[in-house]
């Protein structure tokens, strides 16, 4: 189909003033005839969100307390958003089913839904597209999980001959009709569904920034955006913290080789980010892509002669580390050294007793957990055809007297992990920003 399916942020759509900006963009393009919508975000920093409101009346249901101000409280905030709209429309009907279900116990993912659900009644009606419950058409098993070849299926069913539509996010049923959710932040996972489902030539998400930004704008003042990021990438710098869009939103449409564009509801004009096939040879202006870590990483560092000549030695180290139930982020090693990256929280005061266990499994001549560890991921495919990139970054790291803890490089040549000091983390990013982009420009 020659269309766009557009998603909206809960900011996007936090009041009157908002939806209408939304709506000023999905006219510009007749293109744009599939839209996806959050519940109504904050409107000022302390503002609440609705889905937050709807979570503690359903709180308050869980025990037995009265939900009526509570609720009262979401009523007026929709009913404020469609007289500023100007629309003909009441959703007293629903509010008052609403109300009953959350009060007979419905359940946490039902009350969270109905922002999304109330939001797209209204936005339907503002626009006069057609209002398409998510619960009919995005299926989950009776164990909550997605089912995306059914839901394809009901959602091209359902479409068929609808010119024009607005399906919330964020939420669907299962075939009994119980509302199941996707994680937090999954209205992207639906937008992502909806175009696949409608085969659209793109599917853009709208939201309160102008697209990535190459560097965490908390870190580095004034970041430039990414322009072009392939899916690969993507999933590199959301894995390292970067968050713009759900990572789970990046398969429907990445099978389906459709094009995701990040654009900013308040900033219209921008063009903002473009996520493409892994196979795009387009390149941006920078030789990376972008950086991003995190911080609250331990380093358990084992040291043993003739490591290497011993056979099962790291299989036996992994495996205590897999019955103490802590997860691996890397493993660099040497010929007589190996080093377990993993996360601090998971160790949660058991330092003692995990290196005891690998004593007793491996007899390392020494062991010890460094703790204060962050992870740095410089990340481009830009990398790949550009000499000396390796160099760079610990040029730059080694000017900032920066000691480099790890360093970890797939055979990709899209990404470089390096461990660094918690306390050296944001100088860090600021030093390879300097290297890499600043000295472009």
């Amino acid at each position: 189909m020659n269309v766009k399916v557009v998603k909206f942020g809960g900011s996007s759509l936090a009041d009157a003033n908002q939806i209408k900006k939304a709506a000023e963009i999905i006219k510009a393009d007749s293109k744009r005839r599939f839209v996806v919508p959050s519940a109504p975000g904050k409107r000022f920093s302390d503002d609440i969100k609705v889905t937050d409101m709807l979570y503690r009346c359903n709180n308050l249901a869980m025990e037995n307390r009265d939900i009526n101000e509570a609720f009262g409280n979401i009523v007026n905030r929709y009913n404020g958003i469609i007289s500023d709209l100007g629309i003909d429309l009441s959703l007293d009907e629903q509010f008052e089913e609403i109300k009953r279900n959350i009060k007979n116990k419905a359940g946490n993912e039902y009350a969270a839904s109905r922002g999304e659900y109330l939001n797209g009644i209204i936005i339907a009606a503002y626009l006069g597209f057609e209002f398409i419950d998510a619960a009919e058409v995005i299926e989950f098993d009776s164990e909550g999980g997605f089912r995306l070849d059914k839901t394809i299926t009901k959602l091209r069913n359902r479409i068929r001959n609808v010119e024009a539509a607005v399906i919330p996010g964020f939420y669907g049923a299962t075939a009994d009709g119980v509302v199941r959710t996707f994680s937090r932040g999954g209205s992207d996972v639906t937008g992502s569904i909806v175009a696949n489902a409608v085969n659209a030539e793109i599917y853009e998400n709208w939201t309160d920034v102008s697209g990535f930004l190459v560097a965490d704008p908390r870190v580095v003042e004034n970041p430039e955006v990414i322009s072009v990021i392939t899916y690969k990438e993507l999933r590199e710098l959301s894995y390292m913290g970067a968050t713009v869009l759900h990572e789970d939103a990046i398969f429907p449409v990445r099978t389906a080789g459709i094009p995701i564009n990040i654009r900013n509801t308040n900033a219209p004009e921008a063009p903002g980010t473009m996520i493409v096939s892994d196979d795009n040879d387009e390149f941006g202006r920078f030789t990376i892509t972008g950086i991003a870590g995190k911080k609250g990483f331990s380093a358990i560092n084992i040291e043993k002669a003739m490591m290497n000549s011993e056979l099962g030695f790291c299989r036996k180290v992994l495996s205590v580390i897999e019955d103490f139930g802590v997860s691996i982020e890397h493993m660099p090693s040497g010929i007589d050294t190996l080093s377990v990256i993993c996360p601090t929280s998971q160790l949660d005061g058991r330092e003692d007793e995990l290196m005891a266990r690998i004593r007793r499994v491996v007899a390392p001549d020494h062991i010890e957990i460094e703790n204060g560890i962050a992870l740095m991921a410089i990340v481009g495919r830009g990398m790949r055809k550009t000499r000396g990139t390796a160099g760079r970054i610990f040029s730059a790291l080694a000017h900032a007297r920066i000691n480099v803890k790890m360093i970890d490089q797939g055979s990709s040549e899209l990404n470089v992990i390096v461990g660094i000091g918690e306390n050296d983390f944001e100088e860090a990013v600021r030093r390879i920003y300097d290297m890499f982009v600043n000295s472009a420009l």
